[in-house]
């Protein structure tokens, strides 16, 4: 599907949003690069559940739904950073980002974006907030360009 988009539309960026609910995420990274996607975005939300002790019922209309937020993160990170050792196009980090600290854990894991999504909800300036810390980090580190510290994770 990934080379019938780019090939319907090979001026517009694509990029393709993976999901967790995978053994290994890096078959699946490596088939989009070649496929032709422009960049991957890691990860969607990971299926999960709650159920009803007392009624014994699902707590979700349809028994399952995504799980998203800082529940994720941990999960999030390891993709990540095992998607941008795999490829060479961009990966951009999404998963539990609500703070500063948790942007720069992207970017060292390998991410050279990332996505804020539920911190929006409860933090509608969250954003704009991560951008000022990176921006603070940097200076405070001697920092000059927020690209060298991309996939600088030591493991």
């Amino acid at each position: 599907m990934t080379a019938k988009t780019k090939k319907a539309s090979p001026r517009i960026p694509l990029w393709v949003k993976l999901s967790p609910n995978v053994t290994d995420i890096r078959p699946f990274a490596r088939a989009c690069e070649d496929a032709g996607a422009d960049a991957i975005s890691a990860v969607n939300t990971l299926v999960g559940m709650a159920i009803n002790a007392k009624t014994r019922r699902t707590r979700l209309k349809y028994g399952t739904g995504g799980l998203s937020g800082p529940a994720i993160k941990p999960v999030a990170l390891r993709m990540v950073w095992e998607a941008s050792r795999e490829v060479k196009i961009p990966v951009i980090g999404i998963g539990g980002i609500a703070r500063t600290e948790d942007a720069l854990e992207f970017l060292i894991a390998g991410a050279r974006a990332v996505q804020v999504g539920t911190a929006n909800f409860y933090h509608p300036g969250a954003s704009q907030q991560i951008a000022q810390g990176l921006a603070e980090y940097c200076r405070s580190q001697g920092i000059k360009d927020i690209n060298n510290i991309v996939g600088s994770l030591r493991v």
